[in-house]
């Protein structure tokens, strides 16, 4: 064993030095994550069992062709700073079998792709811009948009007011409070979570002035940063599995039958403008024509029982492969984050020498 692992330790020395490769590795510790006894399950639904705009003047919920993202004004306080949220949900039990325990399925591949249903009037922008770019220009932390366009953006859904993943539907009301226009009430909203693992609203991410944990950030490899996009361009967001919330979102969602997802943008908008993104949705023409697409979802999953927790890559040993999870992701929270206290360090490494060879 000393032998191996001092191998190991001097080859991975090099390795750790290189801090973006933490997150290849990462995804690659659940791409390998097959145990004896496990099912590997590659899924896909080219239409979701929903599609809904959720924005306060939307008069036609559930049923609208095209679907768009766009925020408001800094100086709009009364609307939540991701005004036009996409809320996409697939019935995942379809294919995935529902009710196994969250901790019964690794997800080692999750990407949605959306559709651009309007022509050469928004700027791609593949990198996200800070919540400073977003205040209004005559506020201390304001900072200038470094690059063109503004990202748009993938995230969880939340819901209050007694809303569940279970009960909301595509015709569900926008809010139900005395003032269904006001920020902050939407019935279903883009979510994610804080540092410490509690779901939150990031709706108006900006006026809370913290940058919020994205679950994946769109896009679309054909295109050039700054360039128009045009229709029928396909927007793909790979998920981030490394996150560990986001990952356990997926997982609980699969195990309870239904996934929803939310993509926003903070794109910048003139009042009756429309230089904002938007997509086909599953009831457009073109879509029931096949001549575009609505939003899919692909999912690649492996059900069985968890592996032990030293066993990063869940191939029945720990090991050096193990370990070099550990060692790149060092300092940071996700996997090699043995214990699950939000950083990989020497307790994980103990905790993974004390299992060696098991």
């Amino acid at each position: 064993m000393k032998s191996k692992l001092a191998k190991h330790l001097i080859l991975l020395r090099q390795r750790v030095r290189g801090r973006d490769r933490a997150t290849f590795l990462a995804v690659a510790a659940i791409v390998a994550c097959f145990s004896a006894n496990a099912d590997t399950i590659s899924a896909s639904w080219p239409t979701p069992w929903l599609d809904r705009w959720m924005y306060p003047f939307n008069s036609t919920p559930g049923t609208r062709p095209v679907i768009s993202t766009f925020g408001s004004t800094p100086g709009a306080p009364e609307f939540d700073s991701r005004d036009g949220q996409f809320i996409v949900a697939y019935t995942t039990s379809s294919q995935i079998p529902a009710g196994l325990g969250a901790t019964n399925y690794s997800i080692t591949s999750a990407r949605l792709t959306i559709e651009f249903a309007n022509d050469l009037v928004v700027v791609y922008d593949p990198s996200p811009d800070a919540w400073q770019s977003f205040l209004a220009v005559s506020d201390p932390e304001y900072q200038a948009d470094s690059d063109s366009g503004q990202s748009i953006e993938l995230f969880g859904c939340g819901f209050r007011n007694g809303f569940t993943a279970a009960s909301f539907a595509e015709n569900s009301p926008y809010a139900t409070p005395s003032n269904p226009m006001a920020s902050g009430v939407r019935n279903a909203f883009a979510m994610s979570f804080n540092d410490g693992g509690s779901a939150i609203d990031v709706s108006n991410n900006p006026r809370g002035r913290f940058e919020p944990r994205r679950f994946a950030t769109g896009g679309c490899p054909t295109l050039a940063a700054g360039s128009l996009v045009p229709i029928n361009t396909a927007m793909t967001f790979d998920i981030n599995l490394a996150d560990p919330f986001v990952n356990q979102y997926l997982r609980t969602s699969l195990n309870d039958g239904k996934l929803f997802l939310v993509i926003s943008s903070l794109t910048f908008v003139e009042q009756q403008g429309g230089n904002f993104p938007a997509f086909f949705a599953k009831e457009n023409a073109l879509v029931q024509f096949k001549l575009a697409h609505a939003a899919a979802l692909q999912l690649t999953v492996v059900t069985g029982p968890p592996c032990a927790p030293a066993d990063i890559n869940c191939d029945g040993n720990v090991d050096g492969l193990d370990l070099s999870y550990v060692l790149s992701n060092w300092g940071n929270s996700g996997l090699g984050d043995i214990n699950q206290d939000g950083i990989t360090d020497g307790i994980d490494l103990a905790t993974l020498l004390s299992g060696w060879g098991l």
